[in-house]
């Protein structure tokens, strides 16, 4: 070989800038597939799947004793109990067909339908039988020990959102909602190819001047964990037309290519021209400004990205865990995974490699206080990386680190899952696709707790997450959210406006019972399905309740005392709806797409105002930034109207 052949590293680039270089370039993806349920642990859902049932999907009785209406059981004790007449019994798997009225319950086995006019369930250990009769000696409330329709899960809900990872709990949430398989990402293929004249396969004999390929092992474990489908594809020489061949074999049917070894300015080193002369259009960067792992290649082919890595067992490694793992994931659709960091105290003083970053590996021992100890060793040393527990990050302008101070150290081994984003309150359909189209656009994940508006405002105001979905009434100005966002202490700026939601009465198809209007609710043969009090529905029925009750010349009190199921409490607008096309209720107040969901009739009254409340210290986050201009986009304002009873200002 030739003086003059004789490479220098040239194109040196930061970590930072390799990453947007390879993030920017590489644009293969592998193909998504369907998956059995039972074979989708592990992946990533590619599809938002939505609930095509409530779960439960009926209200159902969570212990075993009486159904009764709860007022009948008002001051009942030990010392007074009351007698109410049994007229039934329903066990699990079947239902009543006749309805409970006042003075009466029906017998009633764990799991069971709640029948029609009872609102709860009085467990049997607080009752004695006498023939058809029953001695009651504890009073319930409304509700108690009753699993509504959609509590768990509404129809029409997102049961995962697309990138969701598929763990254990997720396996079973999809096998609760009915699903026997599921479209997911694929998983990417990745050939390895590993050069080096002096590379022996381990198990082997090693000659004189030989040594193992540590490397190809290595990265096919790395990649595999990283979420990747390893191949080795072959061991080569270094011998440019050799590394060819094996790069010409790969590249059409891998999705990425690893070759390991021959990237350093030596004269033996042959990767680097090899990756040159075959990929269009070739080589972004060659020499990363970190130690270890300064010889490494970054090229593309067509979309595809080539990586060669150093032949250093350890520098191998940390180059693939700041670049290439992540760019797996990317390929792989895996979001929101990130490593787990601790703090620990330095033992001893370090000098750093000013000018270059350095992954510095340490043992981390478990005290009073956490220690690490620095591992100073060779690129080369494997036996110390594997007795490594994680490394710590010294960074381009520090000279050295102080014995005693307090470091950052990335583990080794599992990923904790974060999401970018954490909204929190009223469940909506329309943020479900917000939150869809935020991640497939935008990358950006997010995890949703429906916990109700006042919940969610609760949070916000204690920072407990990063935006929350509101839609609260305030009774003496008649406006929506802003007198509520007051209230909790934040200021008007946090208040974003989102999207109206129309809201009414929810009735059976043809209207059998010819209902007109709230006002109905006192002719005495119709059972009300009512929101749960906090929630913004409940809010707006009970200010139309007390205007009729003004109208009537009546005491608010008295007018709801005469209306059945009033004290009930429905947690989900879905809960509402199901009870009522299941003929457990007449009537319900919900937003429209409810009613629709259930193919019932719908009566409007208002149009709710759906906003989000921004947490003062995540107004920075480039999540929450991403989040208010994708729901300013037109695109998603088309979408959403496409929804029933979603309108924009």
């Amino acid at each position: 070989m030739k003086a003059d052949d004789r490479r220098i590293f040239h194109r040196l680039v930061t970590l930072e800038d390799a990453s947007r270089m390879l993030m920017d370039k590489v644009t293969r993806t592998p193909d998504q597939e369907r998956v059995l349920i039972s074979q989708a642990f592990g992946r990533i859902l590619a599809k938002t799947v939505y609930s095509r049932t409530d779960l439960p999907p009926f209200d159902r009785a969570e212990m075993d004793g009486y159904a009764v209406v709860s007022s009948d059981t008002e001051g009942a004790s030990e010392n007074t109990p009351l007698r109410i007449r049994v007229v039934g019994r329903v066990d699990a798997g079947s239902t009543f067909r006749g309805e409970v009225i006042d003075g009466s319950c029906v017998e009633i086995a764990t799991g069971a339908p709640l029948p029609r006019g009872a609102d709860a369930v009085l467990m049997v250990e607080y009752t004695s039988r006498h023939d058809d009769f029953i001695d009651v000696y504890k009073a319930v409330t409304p509700g108690e020990n009753v699993a509504h329709a959609g509590s768990d899960l509404e129809i029409g809900e997102v049961v995962l959102r697309r990138g969701s990872f598929i763990g254990t709990r997720e396996v079973a949430l999809l096998s609760a909602a009915g699903l026997g398989e599921v479209e997911v990402y694929g998983k990417p293929k990745i050939g390895i190819i590993s050069t080096g004249n002096e590379l022996v396969e381990p198990g082997l004999e090693l000659s004189p001047g030989k040594i193992y390929d540590v490397n190809s092992q290595m990265l096919m474990a790395a990649v595999a964990e990283a979420g990747g489908l390893p191949s080795f594809i072959e061991r080569v020489g270094d011998n440019p037309e050799e590394i060819k061949r094996a790069l010409r074999a790969a590249i059409d049917s891998m999705d990425l290519i690893l070759i390991s070894g021959g990237t350093s300015a030596g004269l033996g080193d042959s990767v680097y021209k090899a990756i040159g002369d075959l990929c269009d259009p070739g080589i972004l960067a060659h020499g990363l400004k970190i130690k270890p792992g300064k010889p490494t290649v970054l090229a593309v082919h067509k979309g595809k990205a080539v990586i060669g890595l150093p032949g250093y067992p350890v520098s191998a490694l940390m180059v693939f865990s700041q670049l290439v793992k992540p760019l797996i994931q990317r390929m792989s659709m895996v979001k929101g995974r990130s490593e787990i960091v601790t703090q620990a105290e330095i033992t001893q003083r370090v000098n750093a490699s000013k000018g270059r970053k350095w992954f510095l590996p340490v043992h981390v021992l478990k005290g009073r206080r956490e220690k690490a100890y620095p591992i100073i060793a060779s690129s080369g040393a494997v036996g110390t990386l594997a007795r490594a527990d994680g490394y710590v990050v010294l960074p381009e302008d520090v000279e050295y680190i102080e014995r005693g101070e307090v470091v950052k150290i990335r583990l080794f081994g599992e990923q904790e899952i974060t999401e970018d984003l954490l909204v929190m309150g009223s469940h909506c359909p329309a943020l479900d696709l917000l939150l869809e189209t935020l991640f497939e656009k935008r990358g950006i994940s997010a995890r949703a707790l429906n916990v109700g508006s006042m919940g969610g405002l609760t949070a916000v105001a204690r920072g407990e997450c990063d935006l929350a979905g509101i839609h609260l009434l305030d009774e003496e100005t008649l406006t929506y959210n802003k007198q509520h966002v007051r209230r909790a202490g934040l200021p008007d700026w946090c208040l974003v406006k989102g999207y109206r939601r129309a809201q009414g009465i929810a009735i059976q198809r043809g209207n059998p019972k010819g209902v007109k209007g709230l006002q109905d609710l006192i002719r005495g043969d119709l059972i009300f399905a009512n929101r749960n009090r906090g929630s913004g529905t409940r809010i707006l029925t009970d200010r139309m309740l007390k205007g009729i009750s003004d109208e009537l010349g009546l005491e608010f009190k008295d007018l709801v005392a005469r209306i059945r199921g009033y004290r009930s409490e429905f947690k989900t607008h879905s809960s509402v709806a199901a009870a009522v096309c299941q003929g457990r209720a007449d009537l319900g107040v919900c937003v429209k797409g409810a009613a629709v969901a259930y193919g019932l009739d719908f009566i409007p009254l208002a149009d709710e105002e759906y906003d989000f409340v921004v947490n003062p210290e995540s107004k920075d986050k480039d999540s929450v930034k991403e989040f208010i201009s994708c729901l300013r986009s037109e695109s998603f304002r088309e979408n959403a109207t496409r929804l029933d009873g979603f309108t924009f200002w």
